[in-house]
């Protein structure tokens, strides 16, 4: 199955802000969608974060977006809305010394959202389609389909407004 992963545009948010499930509009939503059709194949099916700055990329992508709460954003519980600065230094240090399995408090970790990532992909029934989301979707299923160990997740990176294309085996 040949998936096209496409991030967000940038969120209209403060920076240094953590917006996870944090639901706020995107920056240049038309630009990027004209670039992103250039590039994807026509009459693919699209799913997409229940979340805004997706929902509102994917309505230029395609007349009739599917959307999956599976592929939202990592929720970071009582991290939503805060400056990162702000975010106790225990807290953060406990996050990096367990990458994939803490959890901020209320929220869910990252192999929580890997989880439901994961589930979503296996619940297609498609040779192709495009998938409007996040960068911690994104990151995850990476991770997975590459074996990359929690260590490593942080090194795959993608642009705002981005596609990257995966062959996943079935």
């Amino acid at each position: 199955m040949r998936l096209h992963l496409i991030r967000h545009p940038k969120p209209l948010i403060e920076t240094g802000i953590c917006y996870g499930r944090h639901d706020c509009l995107a920056e240049d939503v038309v630009s990027v969608a004209a670039g992103l059709l250039a590039e994807l194949p026509v009459g693919l099916p699209l799913w997409t974060s229940p979340l805004i700055r997706c929902r509102v990329l994917a309505a230029h992508l395609h007349p009739q977006p599917i959307i999956d709460d599976r592929l939202a954003e990592m929720h970071f519980g009582n991290w939503e809305g805060r400056r990162w600065d702000d975010i106790s230094r225990a807290e953060l240090d406990a996050w990096a010394a367990d990458v994939a399995g803490y959890a901020p408090p209320g929220g869910e970790s990252p192999r929580d959202l890997q989880r439901r990532a994961l589930d979503f992909v296996a619940s297609l029934d498609v040779q192709e389609a495009v998938i409007v989301t996040h960068a911690g979707v994104i990151r995850t299923l990476l991770a997975h389909w590459q074996g990359l160990p929690p260590e490593r997740w942080t090194e795959l990176n993608f642009a705002y407004g981005s596609c990257t294309v995966v062959d996943v085996p079935r």
